[in-house]
């Protein structure tokens, strides 16, 4: 994999975010230069002035999993509302910029609850199209999951051949893609925008139902992207399955050493962002 030294990626925090370390840790390793970065640290007070960060001064960006705020009111809606009160504009001059915006988990929920996706196509911020409700099992599901691209829109994954499966596990208890307007019109609607970018599939690519479907979305949509590809949100976590060591079957393969899926799909993801800078 392409080693980078100077790509500067902010990963935004605040109380609550639990894997903003593990996100930055698997960058780091594919050479780029994470930096996690408090909300406060954008808005330019309360913290030393040597402290204070610019948003336009990262090539990408992303918004971690974890429970942002206690994921109280619900997932992500707080963490949203301080993004959209604290640093709106700049957030959609970064997005309308083409830079790379990803969402992991409760990262996908805050940019859903921003109105970043399914998105609009012109980057602005607005009310949710969208949500992301409880599971129906209607309990918190932690388990291996693998995921399938879509063959989308969705620049960083272009030359991969769709249905390439991956492994990333699942950590969410408010995971259910649902979209709004009449039952299967939006879907049918992002499917023919190729904003679908991951569906959830068994361990050997064929669609599945529950657990493999952790959540029950319909259509089985573990990820999609706004219409331009460049702001992303998926459930599952590919910084946890950034290492072989990280799947529950490498001692039945036998593989320890190397980078696994979820190291693949960052990659991708990241060497998209170098190219377009």
């Amino acid at each position: 994999m392409a080693h980078r030294r100077s790509l500067p990626i902010a990963i935004l925090s605040i109380e609550g975010t639990n894997c903003d370390e593990e996100l930055a840790t698997a960058l780091r390793e594919l050479g780029a230069n994470p930096e996690i970065v408090h909300l406060k640290q954008l808005m330019g007070f309360e913290v030393p002035r040597d402290r204070r960060r610019r948003l336009s001064d990262y090539a990408a960006a992303f918004v971690p999993g974890g429970f942002s705020a206690g994921d109280y009111v619900r997932a992500g809606a707080i963490f949203a509302a301080r993004i959209r009160s604290a640093i709106g504009p700049e957030l959609e001059a970064f997005v309308r910029d083409g830079r790379t915006l990803g969402g992991i988990c409760n990262g996908f929920q805050v940019l859903t609850e921003l109105g970043l996706l399914p998105g609009r196509g012109h980057g602005r911020l607005g009310s949710p199209e969208a949500a992301l409700l409880t599971n129906d099992s209607n309990r918190f599901e932690c388990r291996p999951t693998y995921i399938a691209w879509d063959g989308g829109e969705f620049p960083p994954l272009a030359t991969w051949p769709k249905g390439t499966t991956l492994y990333a596990p699942s950590a969410h208890a408010e995971g259910k893609l649902v979209l709004a307007g009449p039952p299967g019109e939006k879907l049918r609607e992002l499917e023919a925008n190729g904003q679908v970018v991951f569906r959830w599939v068994t361990p050997d690519g064929t669609p599945g139902g529950y657990p493999w479907n952790p959540n029950g979305s319909a259509g089985n949509v573990a990820g999609i992207c706004n219409p331009n590809g460049n702001v992303f949100g998926m459930m599952p976590h590919p910084e946890r399955a950034f290492f072989p060591l990280q799947r529950p079957d490498w001692t039945r393969d036998g593989r320890t050493d190397g980078l696994g899926d979820g190291a693949r799909f960052l990659d991708a993801v990241l060497t998209h962002a170098e190219r377009r800078n």
